[in-house]
């Protein structure tokens, strides 16, 4: 190992300037450049570090808000499709309920239609049979009557003699009464 050893203070100077000198290093020069570098620095810092990084604070911010407001959004959202989808199980049930209704109300309906037609034949039909029974009572009134000029005409001819208006009512009448028993 080699060891340095460094003369006194006074060696400690002269070294440095010897070393200076040898780099062509001068303390003028290097005062200036410092306190030009320093000027530059400052006037960086003031005029473009700060608005730059005011500006970076601020994107990161808005960006931070972004995110911040995407999450409410995302909860808003999810907010929404809960509540949409209660909305549609609610029509969804509302709907069912109003076709029970329609088919409650269809079947009562048809019940009533039902027990309406049922009437309207029984009155079709009670009507029919008043009428068959008008009409075999006149079609009974005609036949006895034909009858009874039958009964009268035969008796005529049978007889050989012209019958009374009074013989003719008596025969007619005796004729309807065995037609009826």
């Amino acid at each position: 190992m080699l060891a340095v050893t460094v003369p006194a203070a006074a060696g400690f100077a002269d070294l440095v300037k010897d070393t200076a000198e040898t780099f062509g290093w001068n303390l003028k020069l290097f005062l200036s450049q410092v306190i030009s570098f320093v000027t530059v620095a400052i006037l960086l810092r003031r005029f473009a570090y700060k608005p730059i990084l005011n500006v970076l604070h601020e994107r990161r911010d808005r960006i931070a808000e972004s995110l911040r407001n995407a999450e409410k959004i995302k909860q808003q959202l999810a907010e929404a499709e809960k509540h949409h989808a209660e909305i549609l199980a609610k029509a969804h049930a509302e709907a069912q309920k109003m076709i029970d209704e329609a088919r409650e109300s269809s079947a009562h309906l048809a019940d009533r239609q039902m027990q309406e037609a049922i009437a309207a034949a029984e009155q079709i039909m009670a009507r029919a049979r008043e009428t068959s029974a008008l009409e075999h009572e006149r079609t009974m009134a005609e036949l006895k009557r034909q009858l009874g000029h039958l009964v009268v005409d035969t008796t005529a001819k049978v007889t050989g003699k012209v019958l009374t208006p009074e013989d003719q009512r008596r025969l007619q009448e005796e004729a309807a009464r065995q037609l009826a028993s």
